[in-house]
């Protein structure tokens, strides 16, 4: 398999040039890669229907005789029509075909096909729109679907794929062990990718899911197994002082019991020896900004630099008001690094961290752009750690030899599914609230009480507080969901007319949504109506209202990732959500919200109910790409490979022996762009 990746895709038959620059659109440039693009779905031919019986609505084979070639007709709009009809011995289909002249001479007269799409009924007429077809006598039992592009069709991509398989040597030396492919109940890996492209049945597509998932999750795991052991290593930045009882004292309250646990875990892991490897997930409030500062403070007094990497550049504006004034009454300087950093004080910035006069600098993604050189970088903490990926976290840890890393997550997720995202890394858990936070009092309301909630804004706003408002969609469109642009429209002409209302979505430039929140957090603005960007990346205590429209269709763990915005100050704080679901299974999640404050609580509900994609969705939490493996629905598989990797690397730590090379290489393969050394 390692020779099909270096194998240009051009070689294959019927790949051209343009066909090549497609391909590279889906990630693909070699055979070997098109081997491992999985089909997406499944067509089952294998079970045609009569045209009486076929499901109207639902795709489907029919197996019908064309007894009327296509012809065609023109129609509004410069289109041409071609309609033709089949017939299978009981009832006749209308085909029907748009702005395709070929198919007249692809269908011929008397000829049987197999046609696979949805019927539509019409005076009492049965007829398909545009369905795919083959002959009868040469037409596969399962079709496979893949990933598409525009010029790029699933048929096409199938053939290409066809012709790759003719290139797999005729011994493949697979990855996964043979001993562990019987302990586990798995195909070998020849079987597998020809099974998920060209699959004789359902069953033998199942087979071969099985196999790649596996091998996929377990590479992935021996990959975050292997990045944690990096702690083995001798570390250059040896901490000799615990300076975290002085920082503490120059606070302005005093510390949890959780704060001073995780602080004390983190401090045996940078007086050991080993660079640390780290992850503090904590509920919204719970204090990790503190955790991470005292570290920080720790390194820049046993004579290190230390970054803190925020994923926006207000949170790095307002982390950096909030600790340049306690870092700098100890003697230790401080530096901003945005993009929006003047070109002349960047400059004297990278000179000072260059000749390491600067202790403590907070940043955005800017912190790992090229011309940014520290001279002893001894800790690296990236916030809302989701944000970022483990090649992004890897880039910036190689800004120094190895230097300590604290990865921060504001996002309860049980403690189990924890160990499974963020397997590089130890944990430490903020379970304890600061005294003194207020409860945010939570309410699920129908939209016809909209004009109350309206009218109770108008009486915060005139107060002089400030509104978040939530929308799931940027424009409108026909699913009735509230909308962003119409929202904050409608607010300014009818609901809260006269007051400063902003807009916040995922289509604006970074320095526009960068703009907006700074209008907010100044107190310039008195409603911000937005996506859920806003979901991270700004600390407004002035804010004492979120709203969230449509709220069921958010997971638990982001309503109260939302809701997390406010309370942040001295006032009560409150969070709305508007919904008009009637399931049982929504109100009840929206209930949960509504008793409890606390995430963790939230976190395993969440899981219960909606399973575990809620935690991890599409950005699959920093993680590498996975091409088949799914982990909102492929848990069991997953422990199977995390207790695999395990006994794999007690038995062989670097991977040197025979039978684990391959997996080496996959796993080297999958973080191409992570740390490995």
């Amino acid at each position: 398999m390692a020779s099909l990746y270096r194998e240009n895709i051009r070689t294959l038959k019927g790949v051209g040039e343009r066909h090549a620059r497609l391909f590279q659109k889906l990630g693909v440039t070699s055979v070997g890669a098109l081997l491992r693009l999985y089909p997406r779905s499944y067509e089952d031919l294998s079970h045609p229907c009569s045209v009486r019986e076929a499901p109207a609505g639902i795709p489907c084979a029919v197996r019908a005789t064309v007894t009327q070639s296509p012809s065609g007709t023109r129609i509004h709009g410069g289109m041409t029509l071609y309609q033709g009809l089949a017939d299978d011995g009981e009832s006749e289909l209308v085909l029907t075909f748009f702005n395709n002249p070929y198919v007249a001479f692809m269908l011929k007269e008397g000829k049987e096909y197999l046609f696979y799409g949805k019927i539509s009924e019409n005076f009492l007429r049965r007829r398909m729109n545009s369905p795919e077809f083959f002959p009868a006598d040469s037409c596969p039992a399962i079709r496979p679907v893949y990933p598409q592009t525009e010029g790029l069709g699933s048929r096409k991509i199938w053939c290409t794929v066809k012709e790759a398989l003719q290139r797999l040597p005729e011994k493949i030396i697979d990855p996964i062990p043979e001993e562990l492919r019987k302990q586990y109940s798995l195909c070998g890996l020849r079987e597998a990718l020809e099974n998920i492209h060209v699959p004789p049945t359902m069953n033998a597509v199942l087979t071969a899911r099985r196999r790649l998932i596996f091998e996929e999750l377990l590479v992935l795991q021996l990959g975050l197994f292997r990045m944690k052991s990096r702690n083995i290593r001798e570390s250059r930045y040896r901490f000799s002082h615990d300076y975290t009882e002085e920082f503490f004292s120059l606070l302005p309250f005093r510390p949890t019991g959780a704060q001073r646990r995780a602080v004390h875990e983190s401090m045996a892991d940078l007086t050991s020896g080993r660079p640390m490897n780290r992850l503090v997930q904590g509920d919204v409030g719970s204090g990790k900004t503190a955790v991470a500062a005292a570290l920080c403070y720790c390194a820049a007094k046993n004579g290190f630099q230390a970054a803190l990497m925020v994923p926006t550049e207000i949170l790095a504006q307002q982390h950096y008001e909030s600790l340049r004034k306690i870092f700098e009454s100890a003697g230790i300087r401080t530096a901003l690094l945005t993009g929006s950093v003047q070109a002349a004080q960047k400059r004297k910035i990278l000179v000072s961290l260059a000749d390491g006069s600067v202790g403590l600098t907070v940043g955005t993604h800017a912190l790992f752009s090229k011309s940014v050189v520290f001279q002893r970088l001894g800790l690296v903490v990236t916030d809302e750690q989701h944000r970022f990926g483990v090649a992004q976290r890897a880039a910036l840890s190689k800004k120094g030899e190895h230097p300590h890393l604290l990865v921060m997550s504001a996002t309860p997720i049980p403690r189990t599914l924890a160990l499974m995202i963020y397997g590089d890394l130890n944990l430490s858990v903020l379970d304890e609230l600061p005294p003194g936070r207020m409860e945010i009092k939570t309410y699920a309301v129908p939209s016809a009480l909209r004009p109350r909630v309206f009218r109770f804004l108008e009486r915060q706003i005139a107060s002089g507080r400030q509104c978040y408002i939530i929308c799931p969609t940027i424009d409108g469109d026909q699913s009735g969901m509230a909308s962003v642009m119409q929202y904050a429209e409608a607010l300014q002409n009818q609901w809260l007319h006269g007051r400063r209302i902003g807009v916040l979505h995922g289509r604006m430039k970074s320095s526009e949504k960068e703009k907006v929140m700074g209008c907010f957090a100044s107190g310039s603005l008195d409603v911000l109506v937005s996506t859920t960007v806003v979901e991270v990346g700004m600390d407004v205590p002035n804010a004492t209202v979120m709203m969230v429209e449509n709220a069921e269709r958010y997971g638990l763990s982001q309503l109260h990732q939302l809701r997390g915005r406010v309370g942040r100050g001295r006032e009560q704080s409150y969070c709305i959500l508007i919904s008009d679901a009637k399931s049982k299974t929504a109100k009840a999640r929206l209930d949960i919200l509504c008793h409890t404050g606390d995430g963790f609580k939230i976190a395993d509900e969440d899981l219960r109910l909606r399973g575990p994609g809620d935690f991890f969705g599409n950005r699959q939490h920093g993680l590498p790409a996975l091409k088949i493996a799914d982990m909102a629905t492929n848990m069991d598989c997953l422990r199977e490979a995390q207790n695999a990797a395990e006994f794999i690397l007690t038995q062989d730590p670097s991977l040197e022996r025979p039978e684990h090379r391959g997996l080496r290489a996959e796993m080297q393969l999958l973080f191409s762009q992570a740390e490995f050394s």
